[in-house]
């Protein structure tokens, strides 16, 4: 459908197999071309990036299958939008040789590291206390530890705020998410475990926000919508002017039932704190969780 209706010039698939099978889908719903130019397998993503003559290239594919179309993106030159978080806490030390030796620029799509982002523009080096990110609770946010246990796949995926794919959604159920952006903060923004910090903020309202030394706050707020974040990456360093028809502006005044904030409880959410350990004890830690993550969320 997506090639249909955008018409790109490149698309890459896992096997042959599955490329036959798109053709004829594609055949069956009255595409008659121009074909894209096809890459194929376990290689094709990073073919794909080396030789798409984008000057910014988004990566959104789930998990650690991320890094190497990463590395090839970054190595043909290209700044990075950054929607896959594994590529940054499975690989951190792998891409920032290249990002430093082509001089290009890593620019966070994630909603809270977005927010972080927005947040710092202008602050002077030192200035910055502590980071503060936010996690709606996800889809068990009012479920006690005993009601989590006999959680079902279709429960897992409902969550209350966001729309997001399978994987992140589960991973926001069990708050693994939220660990594993903590560690990508630190990657990101150089700024110690100790002095990051997740809480439960129901309403998704604020992203993130950013404690400055002087102890004023500075908070990134929205609609829990996608769309806001990715602007601003794919815009930056301007804020493009939107109408509001596909995203909705920020009423302050309807928010009646008030803005809440809770510290996450680590018993009912214990993959917060192995985050942490994994962070700080680094090397092959967090690869080692991230990858241990996909498998649990897969075998659920």
């Amino acid at each position: 459908d997506q090639i249909i209706q955008f018409s790109p010039a490149m698309v890459s698939v896992g096997s042959e197999k599955a490329l036959k099978a798109l053709k004829v889908d594609l055949k069956s719903k009255g595409f008659t071309g121009p074909h894209p130019k096809y890459f194929v397998g376990p290689s094709g993503l990073e073919e794909m990036a080396r030789e798409c003559p984008a000057d910014v290239m988004v990566t959104g594919i789930v998990g650690c299958a991320g890094l190497l179309p990463t590395v090839a993106a970054i190595e043909s030159g290209k700044d990075i939008a950054l929607a896959n978080k594994e590529t940054l806490i499975a690989g951190g030390p792998v891409i920032a040789p290249p990002l430093k030796r082509h001089g290009v620029k890593l620019l966070p799509a994630d909603s809270e590291h977005s927010a972080l982002w927005q947040c710092m523009q202008g602050c002077p080096p030192g200035s910055i206390r502590s980071l503060i990110i936010t996690a709606s609770g996800g889809t068990f946010r009012d479920w006690t530890k005993e009601q989590m246990e006999k959680a079902t796949v279709e429960d897992a995926l409902k969550h209350p705020n966001w729309s997001m794919g399978a994987k992140i959604t589960g991973d926001s159920a069990t708050l693994m998410n939220k660990g594993l952006e903590v560690i990508e903060a630190h990657n990101l923004f150089g700024i110690p475990y100790d002095d990051i910090r997740a809480v439960i903020h129901p309403q998704s309202i604020v992203h993130s926000a950013v404690e400055m030394e002087d102890t004023s706050v500075i908070a990134q707020m929205g609609v829990p919508d996608m769309k806001l974040p990715i602007l601003y990456t794919l815009a930056y360093p301007q804020r493009l002017h939107h109408d509001g028809s596909s995203l909705q502006r920020l009423s302050l005044k309807d928010l009646t039932g008030g803005l809440t904030f809770k510290e996450v409880d680590t018993d009912k959410y214990p993959c917060v704190e192995l985050a942490y350990r994994a962070g700080r004890r680094g090397g092959t830690a967090p690869a080692i969780l991230s990858a241990a993550n996909e498998k649990a969320v897969e075998l659920f």
